[in-house]
């Protein structure tokens, strides 16, 4: 099946995070996931895609994936409804300002969502459906967006490129996060390619084959 969407990757904060605009090709509709902060660098490469954010959907609710929604809704035309993470998450929207003081970076906010997302839901952008999956560990509310026409994942900071995500936090849980990624994504099959929060993409086939963290 042909791709038909388009997915522009702007980095911001000084994480590196990788926000991603998802844009139907026909329509220009679009979504904004994890605008972390730098909100008027994404506001403008949104700009310069002739892109119409309808939604804002949000993997988890560190501040390097949440900090500039409120800054990022307020700059772009019409009601933009922000979805997402899962409710477990909710506790880390609320802190992002109180975060983002200890690590002395300016500009990024608590983050509001209109709607909690849960597991089997689905989004959509144009004709394309993105499954909803629960994949705690990271954190405990992360959700990770599957599109499986299109045979892509945006899975936020549960897998990386030879990597997977970081579980040495109070509520971090690297069980489950291992568990969620060999029951959840691998099962989706090698050819699915994915772009994560940090870094470069990969397939699923890759990182099965490659990654240390899923061996043995």
């Amino acid at each position: 099946m042909a791709t038909e969407f388009s997915v522009t990757l702007v980095p911001v904060t000084p994480f590196a995070q990788n926000c991603a605009i998802l844009m139907d090709t026909a329509s220009h509709d679009a979504v904004v996931i994890d605008p972390g902060g730098d909100a008027e660098r994404i506001a403008a490469a949104v700009a310069g895609l002739r892109a119409n954010v309808r939604e804002i959907w949000l993997t988890h609710g560190h501040l390097d994936h949440a900090g500039g929604v409120e800054a990022l809704r307020g700059s772009l035309a019409g009601k933009v409804e922000v979805i997402g993470p899962h409710a477990d998450d909710a506790f880390l929207l609320r802190s992002i300002a109180q975060q983002a003081a200890l690590y002395g970076i300016p500009g990024l906010q608590d983050a509001r969502t209109d709607r909690y997302l849960r597991e089997g839901e689905t989004l959509h952008l144009g004709t394309q459906v993105f499954d909803v999956l629960h994949c705690p560990g990271h954190t405990p509310g992360h959700v990770v967006f599957v599109n499986r026409a299109a045979r892509f994942a945006v899975v936020g900071d549960v897998l990386f490129a030879g990597s997977v995500g970081r579980t040495d936090f109070a509520y971090g849980d690297h069980a489950a996060l291992i568990a969620g990624i060999r029951q959840k994504l691998l099962p989706l099959g090698d050819d699915f390619a994915f772009i994560c929060g940090h870094g470069p993409g990969s397939t699923l086939g890759a990182e099965r084959r490659g990654n240390p963290f899923l061996q043995g």
